[in-house]
């Protein structure tokens, strides 16, 4: 799939979260990359990224203070390629970038694995 196309099925999902959580997002940027790069070395140490769909990268809202408004924004890097290859199927795929979306906004907003397990969003 052409970027351009996968883009759109992002954006699509993004419109699907609920309007009171786009409300209280502030200063985060979606990257969409082929694969896992050095954002995530300190994860796999040189091991296999294995199925990694996402990543967010920055200081969830809990952790924050006021030297932080000034700061670059956080990221959520979306990876293209493990989502394709992973969900063939466009329905399947957008599903996937929705979870995935949800998950990692659930990181910024100070959900930490073992919440977001509880939840179902593991």
């Amino acid at each position: 799939m052409k970027r351009e196309a996968f883009e759109k099925l992002v954006s699509q999902a993004l419109d699907r979260i609920p309007d009171e959580f786009q409300a209280a997002i502030r200063n985060l940027e979606i990257v969409i990359r082929d694969r896992p790069g050095p954002e995530t070395a300190d994860l796999f140490d040189g091991e296999d990224d294995g199925d990694l769909y996402g990543f967010y990268a920055g200081t969830p809202l809990p952790d924050r203070n006021t030297d932080d408004s000034a700061s670059l924004p956080d990221l959520i890097f979306l990876y293209q390629k493990p989502l394709e290859e992973d969900f063939p199927e466009r329905e399947a795929l957008m599903e996937e970038i929705e979870i995935t979306l949800v998950h990692e906004i659930a990181h910024y907003f100070g959900f930490d694995e073992k919440a977001l397990e509880e939840y179902g969003y593991d």
